[in-house]
């Protein structure tokens, strides 16, 4: 598929190799240049197979050209500058896109606004390799940073596969870097950029070319016709934190209305809203479904597109809410008004440290936290919002670091996150792992589901967990604490990774206890 010119022999190394079925091989392939040369092998023997069939078409290279000044002597080294004489928005795309990307290079793509301007990207696709692991452990990986340099703090990463994602720097500079180590590369990414005024980022559904790039909310929620004025747009520039409360609170709202609530915030914040105080008039006095009663929606941004994921009615206090990037949308409908309803009170703040509030963060990754033996022996550590839900699509990972004659030990005190064992991305399960390294760690297969207490113990002073979670469901994470003990101690109790699930420990009973009642039968 990266060819010169139009021969090939027998010292022409192939790019790809298809067979199988229709399933086995990429629905498209594109060249990444104007030649593409397909070579079709048969075995000497008779097979029962109809060959294949396709269609092909010659595409405009100038489609796939990213809007930048590629710097000399580099191979894809670019850098986009906001001027009058440039464009505030444009292009960009890995090495060769749509084709696959070359082995072992690293790119660039640094991104400079002026005074009062913000970077807007949106990753349109991304992919780099299938499957749901770790950016930890991947070899192809894109890494976003909110400045300049690389030595900036990370806003995300991204591997594997995915799809419109958007991101908006703090400052004016924005600094992507793509690494490729790995022996199968993909496709790569596409991506728009925008340079965007700072007092212009809440909304984004701009006419023209800004309404173009932002893909992400073309979908809105139904709303009622009748609307009040209540409709609010907080934007983390202006108020990091502060108070938002249904019309007329704490007095009785009024009937028929519709309020939305949108936050804006910028690099990896999160925005998470914590109630402290929900009354909604319920008709019948059932808030199971939430149908035809007063309510609070939650939507966030995901995939280019808006989903709701909870819906609040009745007088039970929400969990906390946090979104799973820098946006989020609350939309409260009313039907009736009650004297006795007061509507809700809720506090919401724009944070970097996704709700975890213990352990040392770290700028290198998205969200990483360290825990040190030298400053705290023992502790406690949560998923991202515990005890609400936690974000999608967000990795976590947390870093145990003691002496080098000490052991970690964790106990799970709560633990529900969404999926079947065995964590798998077939079961679109979200997932905790553990390791004694950075890598992964063959010893300790994934957690998933909704588990009973359990303890996991280090080998060494240096231990991993890593919590990931895909765009599906969702669950409310874990609860754990740490403690760092000496070797015999640690070696004393240990335990081993026996534990899934409670189904597979009684399964694990009931064949013991079969075993012994077949072995006493034989004996007598």
């Amino acid at each position: 598929m990266h060819l010169e010119g139009v021969s090939v022999n027998e010292y022409t190394p192939w790019e790809t190799l298809l067979c199988g079925g229709f399933a086995d091989i990429p629905a498209i392939l594109y060249s990444s240049g104007s030649v593409l040369v397909l070579e079709f092998h048969s075995s000497p023997y008779t097979a029962n197979s109809s060959g294949f069939l396709g269609t092909f078409r010659f595409l405009e290279k100038k489609l796939f050209r990213t809007d930048g000044w590629k710097l000399p002597s580099t191979a894809c080294d670019y850098e986009f500058y906001s001027s009058d004489h440039s464009p505030l928005y444009g292009k960009f795309y890995s090495p060769r896109f749509p084709s696959s990307y070359p082995k072992n290079i690293r790119c660039t793509y640094k991104f400079q606004g002026r005074y009062k301007e913000r970077v807007r990207i949106i990753f349109e696709e991304v992919a780099l390799q299938k499957g749901d692991i770790s950016c930890l452990n991947r070899a192809d990986i894109i890494r976003v940073f909110d400045g300049s340099t690389s030595s900036d703090p990370s806003i995300i990463l991204l591997c594997n596969e995915n799809s419109q994602i958007e991101i908006l720097s703090t400052g004016s500079d924005l600094f992507i870097e793509f690494v490729a180590n790995s022996d199968n590369p993909g496709r790569g990414f596409k991506g728009k950029f925008q340079y965007q005024p700072s007092d212009n980022i809440v909304d984004s559904r701009t006419p023209g070319h800004l309404g173009q790039l932002s893909q992400s909310i073309e979908t809105e929620p139904n709303v009622r016709e009748t609307r009040s004025s209540c409709d609010v747009a907080i934007s983390s520039d202006t108020s990091r934190n502060g108070t938002i409360t249904s019309p007329s609170y704490p007095s009785p709202y009024p009937a028929k209305t519709t309020c939305t609530y949108e936050f804006q915030g910028r690099g990896k914040e999160r925005v998470q809203v914590v109630f402290q105080d929900f009354s909604l008039y319920i008709p019948n006095g059932n808030s199971k479904n939430c149908d035809n009663s007063d309510s609070l929606s939650i939507f966030i941004h995901i995939d280019g597109r808006i989903e709701k994921i909870d819906k609040f009615c009745g007088t039970n206090l929400p969990k906390p809410v946090m979104s799973n990037g820098p946006r989020l949308k609350l939309e409260f409908e009313s039907f009736y008004t009650s004297r006795y309803s007061r509507g809700f009170k809720a506090t919401y703040a724009f944070m970097e440290n996704f709700g975890i509030k213990t352990g040392s963060q770290l700028s290198t990754y998205p969200c990483a936290f360290e825990f040190n033996s030298n400053e705290s022996r023992d502790g406690h550590f949560s998923s991202p919002n515990y005890p609400g839900l936690y974000p999608r699509d967000t990795e976590c990972h947390y870093f145990f670091n003691g002496n080098m004659s000490e052991r970690i030990r964790l106990h799970f005190n709560y633990f529900d996150v969404e999926g079947v064992l065995p964590c798998e991305a077939v079961s679109a399960s979200d997932y905790v792992e553990f390791s004694n390294y950075i890598s992964r760690d063959r010893k300790f297969s994934r957690y998933c589901g909704q588990l009973k207490e359990f303890d996991v113990e280090s080998d060494r002073h240096f231990f991993r967990v890593t919590f990931r979670s895909n765009d599906r469901l969702d669950g409310t994470g874990f609860n754990a604490t740490y403690r760092f003990v000496v070797g015999k101690e640690g070696n004393s109790k240990k335990t081993t990774n026996n534990i899934n699930s409670s189904t597979w420990e009684k399964g694990t009973c009931l064949l013991v206890l079969f075993c012994i009642i077949s072995m006493t039968k034989i004996t007598t």
